[in-house]
């Protein structure tokens, strides 16, 4: 039943990422009459960074594919983009591999063969989305969601990899290492480390001023937060699952990224 379920996810998460290219070919008229040069490069990037995700054992074949959309649409966009990608997914796969042992002897260690399909668009359809879609000055918002995936898989990878209190975002009462909502001070402190080192790469490629760069590191850690309170208030009673958990993370921190330009 579980194993329906997870491939009736990923059939769904790989059909939203291919709407999400075609989605974005269509409003940039990419491949009509003839596609241009730069298209050639980013399907070329694209394939070597799906590649690498793939040896890596960082994602399935099914979460390789995935990724293939979201890493299209941003070096079709401005390959600047798609280096903010490299850095968020070195980042993740970091944080995953540490203190490996300790993750499997709890029995919370992620699977070798890497994330899937729906838990990549999960965590970048919402980046995704918004690069093929907005207008070039929400890119902002799509950094902050970045920055959030970043933050969040490293807090929840660090805390269940290394010893340290833990305790429900809610309630503030100790809980099991790997428990929907469990925050601890070794995750937090690597959440904030990822997402300013997101944020940092974003203003040295460009893409960020300053101002926009503090954006980037507070709705990341916002989204992150968000995240641990919809763990811990609707996953640990089975209201949501991990996938719609970490998109609403996502959206969160583009949500408070979007409130920072509207109220400044």
């Amino acid at each position: 039943m579980l194993r329906s379920q997870s491939r009736a996810a990923d059939v769904t998460a790989l059909a939203f990422a291919a709407g999400l290219a075609l989605l974005f070919m269509w409003l940039h008229r990419l491949g009509t009459p003839a596609p241009p040069q730069p298209l050639f490069l980013a399907l070329g990037i694209t394939v070597a960074f799906a590649l690498a995700g793939r040896l890596s054992h960082g994602v399935t074949a099914s979460g390789a594919l995935a990724g293939a959309s979201i890493a299209f649409v941003m070096a079709a966009t401005d390959p600047k983009l798609l280096g903010i990608l490299v850095v968020v997914f070195a980042v993740t796969l970091a944080a995953t591999r540490l203190g490996s042992p300790r993750k499997e002897k709890l029995r919370v260690a992620e699977p070798r063969s890497g994330r899937s399909a729906s838990q990549v668009m999960a965590n970048l359809g919402v980046a995704g989305l918004i690069v093929a879609a907005a207008p070039s000055g929400w890119r902002l918002l799509a950094l902050a969601a970045l920055a959030e995936v970043a933050a969040d898989t490293s807090s929840s990878e660090t805390g269940q990899g290394f010893p340290g209190k833990t305790v429900l975002i809610t309630t503030w009462k100790p809980v099991p290492v790997g428990l929907d909502g469990g925050v601890s001070l070794n995750g937090t402190a690597a959440a904030v480390v990822s997402a300013v080192i997101v944020a940092v790469t974003a203003r040295l490629a460009g893409l960020a001023s300053n101002r926009e760069t503090a954006i980037i590191v507070g709705a990341g850690i916002f989204g992150m937060l968000m995240d641990s309170v919809l763990g811990a208030v609707f996953e640990r009673r089975g209201y949501l699952n991990n996938d719609l958990v970490n998109l609403l993370g996502t959206a969160s921190a583009a949500g408070m990224a979007w409130l920072f330009l509207v109220i400044a």
